[in-house]
């Protein structure tokens, strides 16, 4: 379960996202087609739960008022920015910002509040974690 949790924050292995949103799909079926006790069906379903919750902790600035996304996102660019100006990398973060952070929210950020919200965890909550 801890390796399971840390792997889930490294967002970027394409491999890793196609596994787990596997499993999410099997935990979250209607029917499985497989017999199963109980009880792995409530293990399997709280794994891939907590995998997403690592996930969403770990974007948890992009989920909140729009003040706190601007501040993380705004600190997160000038270090991407001076880590350009100083040469520890090729990419200067300013040539595709914007772009780049409505795909992180069209294809990271909304569907993984959508699952959040789908499997209960926060309740009410989460329809927050939406409009927001």
């Amino acid at each position: 379960l801890v390796i399971q949790t840390v792997l889930a924050t490294d967002i970027a292995d394409k491999e890793l996202k196609l596994l787990r949103n596997a499993r999410w799909e099997t935990a979250f079926a209607e029917t499985s087609g497989v017999e199963e006790s109980p009880r792995d069906v409530v293990n399997r379903k709280a794994t891939i739960v907590i995998e997403h919750l690592i996930q969403a902790s770990d974007v948890a600035h992009t989920m909140q008022h729009w003040h706190v996304y601007l501040k993380w996102n705004r600190n997160f660019f000038f270090e991407c920015y001076r880590a350009f100006k100083e040469g520890r990398t090729d990419k200067d973060p300013s040539e595709f910002w914007y772009k780049g952070e409505m795909g992180f929210y069209d294809f990271y950020i909304i569907p993984l509040a959508k699952k959040l919200k789908k499997c209960g965890v926060f309740g009410v909550s989460s329809d927050e974690y939406l409009n927001y």
